[in-house]
């Protein structure tokens, strides 16, 4: 990690003239391999399907690069990495229509999703939809009373799974919170353009 393998890419010119294998199907893994594709000696992109969570046009491009063999495309997972002293030298991808394939690698990008697990919390005796927790749009409460559910976690009908409607839930969230915590106590609300206390606590108040 670090010499061979990277999780981010801070400067593009450690890419140059390497053996670009990216692994992923979202929109980090097509960005980076359509722009590095003009400066890496070749780029292979590795994905366990042929569809991806990406943004259509992203996907286009990297179809059309493949047809003008300017990339590869590789339906599978890695299964091995060779090298020394922490220095790839290649890949071996499983799982594809050619069986095992082993590409040149000397820089790799995982760019790996996460997989939505409730873990414990499914054992909590909560209604759930598709692994999903459906709550109400008043107060975000699940079918617990007290017990509530925010971001990707939740359901509801027209959900957008956006950090915006995050915050949006969260403060309706919370005030329905406060009130089990601290019944009959008027909520007052505050702004950080009008009060002072807020602009002090951030530390933006003169």
């Amino acid at each position: 990690e670090g010499k061979s393998v990277f999780y981010s890419v801070r400067r593009m010119e450690e890419f140059r003239g390497h053996d670009l294998v990216i692994v992923g199907g979202g929109d980090s893994a097509l960005d980076w391999t359509l722009n590095l594709q003009p400066i890496a000696k070749s780029v292979t992109l590795v994905h366990r399907r042929p569809e991806f969570r990406a943004a259509p046009d992203s996907v286009n491009k990297m179809y059309a690069l493949q047809e003008m063999k300017q990339l590869k495309f590789l339906v599978g997972q890695v299964s091995g990495l060779a090298g020394a002293d922490g220095q790839l030298s290649s890949a071996t991808i499983k799982g594809g229509p050619d069986g095992d394939v082993e590409v040149p690698c000397t820089r790799m990008l995982p760019f790996f999703g996460l997989t939505m697990k409730l873990g414990p919390i499914a054992e909590w005796g909560l209604n759930l939809n598709e692994n999903l927790i459906p709550v109400d749009t008043e107060k975000f409460q699940t079918s617990i009373p007290g017990i509530f559910a925010v971001g990707d976690i939740n359901w509801y009908p027209g959900k957008l799974k956006l950090i915006l409607s995050g915050f949006h839930e969260v403060a309706l969230m919370a005030q329905a919170a406060k009130r089990i915590v601290s019944p009959g106590e008027r909520i007052v609300f505050q702004y950080t353009t009008s009060s002072t206390s807020l602009q002090k606590k951030l530390g933006v108040h003169d």
